[in-house]
């Protein structure tokens, strides 16, 4: 090919960066685009071992015309520039219209509702993916889920993700733009609204002391498993370990409520985005397995059976980088296992992930127990 054939967009990102790493580890040539070329020529430095990866370097402003011109002639695009909500149409516009396949690490339940509503046919239509939110606070759980799965007859998904570490600013933002949104959990095939202010304390697999979960948007799995004929019921919680960090969150979501919410639109945006950049404006030290680690839990149910699956890891925005990269590692080589608004499972195969994740040593064999009729097992 004359043209790189995958495109990082909002590559100066702390993820981004994961992202450059992995497509090096997989030899996949790449182009490092953003709104800066000499800030990316600078981050790109820094990345480690790439001075063994093919890549080239692209400056391109953010509208559906010109990264349309940027993504032609390359077949899948990787996009780190969010909120999605906010900045998202116009890649997945310029993608579609370039013929290339789709994924970013969106946090946000209505975008992928969006997405799916807006995009996901006409994706399907030309044989292209359409994938948001590939990341580990979705993924490796919808990997857990669909190991219970494999257990005909339940029918009934409640998920817990948790994760031990620094948010970067991109997740503090996307995390702070989706606290006016309303969000949703799936009760017999139906989306139901989360109840405000809902949260819970929850048992941790592998330690004693409870946590605090929220709803967390709603998550993606909802969106995900909706039209999955094995689910009929999905409900998700989450966050992160630190309990203080969780009670923050429960205040600032009073004072969103009160004080944010009656504001017009482009004012609740900035109120939001300056509050987000309050608490979290730098740039995350690089992951520590030893610190930074993940537990995705499943309980799967139905009518006369039970099942848990638990996976824990370790540096989550390392798992979401690679599985990234291996989205765009796999679609150069063979086509996926079904086409449209595709999870990451829906598209390569939950034990095929589970794999790759592995192999990187980021995550652990999962802890799966099973109670159904003819099967009970440890």
């Amino acid at each position: 090919m004359s043209k790189k054939p995958v495109v990082i967009y909002g590559v100066t990102g702390y993820t981004g960066r994961l992202v450059a790493e992995y497509l090096r580890e997989y030899k996949t040539p790449f182009i490092a685009a953003g709104r800066d070329a000499k800030r990316i020529r600078e981050v790109m430095d820094k990345v480690p071992g790439i001075e063994n990866a093919e890549y080239e370097i692209a400056e391109v402003e953010h509208s559906v015309e010109a990264l349309t011109q940027l993504f032609k002639g390359a077949k899948v695009v990787l996009n780190m520039v969010g909120p999605f909500m906010k900045y998202g149409p116009e890649a997945v516009e310029a993608a579609l219209a370039a013929g290339c396949h789709y994924t970013d690490t969106n946090g946000e339940q209505n975008w992928m509702m969006h997405a799916e509503e807006t995009w996901g046919e006409k994706f399907k239509a030309r044989n292209l993916v359409l994938s948001p939110g590939i990341a580990q606070m979705y993924t490796t759980g919808e990997i857990a889920a669909n190991i219970c799965l494999e257990t005909p007859g339940l029918d009934k998904l409640d998920i817990l993700v948790l994760w031990k570490g620094l948010p970067t600013y991109a997740s503090t933002q996307t995390i702070f733009s989706i606290l006016t949104a309303d969000f949703f959990y799936l009760e017999q095939k139906q989306y139901v609204k989360w109840p405000l202010g809902a949260k819970a304390e929850v048992m941790v697999p592998g330690q004693h002391q409870t946590a605090l979960a929220l709803p967390w948007g709603g998550t993606a799995h909802p969106v995900w498993f909706k039209n999955d004929p094995r689910v009929s019921d999905c409900k998700v919680m989450g966050g992160v370990f630190e309990r203080t960090v969780m009670e923050g969150v429960i205040q600032i979501n009073a004072v969103i409520e009160e004080k944010i919410k009656p504001l017009p639109k482009a004012e609740q945006e900035k109120a939001l985005s300056d509050m987000a950049a309050s608490l979290q404006a730098g740039m995350p030290p690089r992951e520590n397995p030893r610190v930074n680690i993940s537990v995705d839990s499943v309980h799967a149910s139905g009518a006369l059976g039970r099942a848990h699956c638990v996976i824990h890891g370790n540096c989550n925005y390392k798992q979401t980088g690679l599985l990234q990269a291996y989205f765009a590692y796999y679609l150069l080589q063979a086509p996926p296992k079904r086409y449209g608004f595709v999870s990451a499972c829906q598209a390569f195969g939950h034990r095929e992930l589970l794999g790759v994740l592995q192999h990187f040593g980021l995550v652990s064999e999962p802890v799966l127990t099973v109670d159904a009729p003819g099967v009970r097992r440890a």
